[in-house]
């Protein structure tokens, strides 16, 4: 009896390892349907080697962008490509299929176990899936023209059929060792289980656009120019980051960059407070009608694109706009003021202010509605008035809320935008509006010079973190409270 014991427990311990095991492989599996160099759709030079199996499997468009001269000289035959595209979908839904069944492995045996059948099904499909992908290559392979069409093996498949058998193998084990479930079981699943599956999508998100990007910084190390490819031939080590401070005419250009993005930064940090002022005063307003005529006409600037503002800006301030012609009609000349660059700081401040001022105005809104309305009964009964209730009740209450924006906003001092300094630059003002994301920009796209601008980049996300556990610390000892 003792040793039937024993070797239920252990029995159970290796099937709990193996669930851990199949979990992680489960994770690896997803996060490779996002790695380009995983995509076994890319069976010849024409499919973009940056494009990962899950874009191949939902864009066909994206598949095909450069297959049409291919097609159309009769180098290839479209329905090759319909065929890779098939073939991805499939790949991709066998993904899928391990992705849920990791999800329900979290439930009761019942639930687990149809997940391991449609692990089953989806690794048959992801099977069929990688085989659609070799016939494709085969067809392809015999192209008359293999200078334009380039074709090459797609590596992925054996990666991804790999994680395919891996899956596959971990499954079948499981499904002998998990036990059968009764007849009376139901299809169950924690409510804590239920919470961080409701989370995943969000974390699934943030990493495939926060994290996955990051990938990108491997660029600061090679002598790259655009439409080149990375190899040890072009890779220089830490160049680009000591040019950064050897180039005299570099260095000016970022000590003058860096004096704009911390001077504009500094001044949207010195007039945070204007947003929860008028929340303030936007909730003091008794009449509903009015408070909600003004919040949406605050609120919808927030949603105009900055090209949109821009043009909004034309009409008034450019030379044939509203106050131009007012002046032409009083005997004056015509100004453009959007070309002066005079006090540009200032004016990028305003147009900020206006634009954002209603929507960063929701959040003290929502905490004022969360103010106990008995401490304002209580101000009330101690004599006190509107502007002093105001001073003593609102504002303590929204300051928690007021400290933790502004720790966030020093965190991100680096981190100005680059539509709204983009669309407003000229000539005249280039000089004093080069934010450091607009230089980036201009490094990058205008000059071609990626690897620097990759650089700049990588330093800028690195003391944006540094500043943020800096800050963090300080609202720790100030405070006595963390923002993280």
């Amino acid at each position: 009896m003792h040793e039937e014991k024993q070797l239920k427990s252990m029995k159970g311990r290796i099937t709990d390892f193996l669930y851990y095991l199949y979990r992680i492989v489960i994770i690896i599996f997803a996060i490779s349907l996002f790695i380009p160099s995983f995509n076994p759709a890319r069976i010849c030079g024409m499919v973009n080697g940056n494009m990962s199996l899950f874009t191949s499997g939902v864009s066909y468009s994206a598949l095909t962008q450069s297959i049409t001269r291919a097609v159309n000289r009769g180098w290839v035959q479209e329905s090759t490509f319909v065929l890779l595209f098939i073939s991805s979908l499939l790949s991709c839904l066998g993904i899928f299929s391990a992705v849920a069944a990791g999800c329900m492995s979290l439930g009761s045996f019942k639930l687990r176990r149809l997940g391991h059948y449609i692990v089953l099904i989806g690794t048959f499909v992801g099977y069929l899936g990688l085989g659609g992908a070799l016939i494709a290559y085969n067809q392809v392979s015999k192209t008359s023209n293999t200078d334009w069409v380039q074709p090459m093996f797609p590596n992925g498949v054996y990666i991804i059929g790999a994680m395919f058998t891996i899956v596959l193998v971990l499954t079948i084990v499981l499904l002998y060792l998990i036990p059968k479930p009764n007849k009376n079981e139901v299809y169950s699943l924690e409510a804590k289980y239920k919470l961080f599956l409701i989370l995943m999508p969000f974390i699934a998100l943030t990493f495939v656009f926060s994290y996955l990007p990051l990938w990108g910084w491997r660029y600061a190390f090679f002598d790259y120019k655009a439409g080149g490819t990375l190899s040890w031939e072009n890779f220089v080590g830490f160049k680009w980051f000591t040019i950064l401070f050897q180039n005299k005419a570099t260095r000016n250009d970022i000590v003058k960059v860096m004096q704009n993005t911390l001077a504009m930064s500094a001044l949207g940090l010195s007039t945070s407070w204007c947003a929860m002022a008028f929340a303030i005063f936007l909730c003091e307003i008794k009449n509903m009608r009015i408070r909600r005529f003004i919040q949406t006409c605050t609120t919808i600037p927030n949603f105009i694109s900055w090209v949109l503002v821009y043009s909004f800006a034309c009409t008034i301030f450019a030379t044939d706009g509203l106050i131009s012609n007012l002046i032409v009609r009083n005997g004056g000349t015509a100004v453009n003021f959007l070309m002066n660059g005079d006090h540009i700081w200032l004016k990028m401040l305003a147009w900020g202010m206006w634009k954002g001022i209603g929507w960063s105005a929701i959040v003290y809104i929502a905490g004022i509605s969360g103010i106990d309305q008995q401490l304002y009964e209580a101000a009330t009964v101690d004599g006190a008035g509107r502007f002093q209730k105001m001073w003593h009740v609102t504002v303590p209450g929204l300051l928690p809320t007021f400290f933790v924006l502004f720790l966030m906003g020093v965190a991100g001092i680096l981190s100005n935008g680059l539509d709204q300094y983009l669309v407003f630059e000229n000539p005249n003002n280039t000089q004093d509006i080069k934010v450091l994301d607009l230089y980036v920009y201009k490094l990058g796209i205008d000059q071609g010079n990626i690897p620097i601008s990759t650089v700049i980049g990588m330093v800028k996300s690195l003391v944006s973190v540094t500043l943020l556990f800096i800050a963090n610390k300080l609202s720790k000892i100030i405070r006595g409270n963390t923002i993280i």
